[in-house]
């Protein structure tokens, strides 16, 4: 893990699930995920959108690079996944949104967040969007 994930999920933790800078005010979780090659865990603070019924989406954008993150690798990996949200943890399968519903979660997430537009402007993949689901 490198240093700027660290000093997140550190501030993360520390205050009750918020972080300051950049990611002020914006919803975030820690992703829990298994290393597809290691088995091991790994954990990654990432934005999130909450789309009721205890369901959550997750954006691979990696800041518009043209490679998918290597969180996104893992859980394709291993669907079943853990997010600590707030001051609790709650465990998920994954699943990556494909066809009207990619586009309405991926829409509504430009919208209201503006740098996601500009992570796709930055890149020629598509930026998968995945649903966690509670298990």
């Amino acid at each position: 893990m490198n240093d700027w994930n660290t000093s997140i999920i550190e501030e993360f933790r520390a205050h009750d699930g918020k972080v300051g800078g950049r990611f002020e005010g914006a919803p975030l979780l820690l992703l829990h995920t298994t290393g597809a090659r290691t088995g091991e865990e790994r954990v990654n603070p990432v934005m999130y959108r909450d789309l009721g019924d205890g369901r959550v989406a997750v954006f691979a954008s990696y800041a518009g690079l043209d490679v998918n993150p290597a969180w996104f690798h893992n859980l394709v990996a291993e669907p079943r996944v853990s997010a600590e949200i707030g001051t609790g943890t709650r465990d998920f399968a994954a699943r990556v949104a494909t066809g009207d519903e990619r586009t309405a979660i991926w829409e509504a997430q430009k919208a209201d967040y503006p740098g996601f537009a500009g992570y796709e402007a930055k890149t020629s993949r598509e930026i998968p969007v995945v649903v966690l689901e509670p298990r």
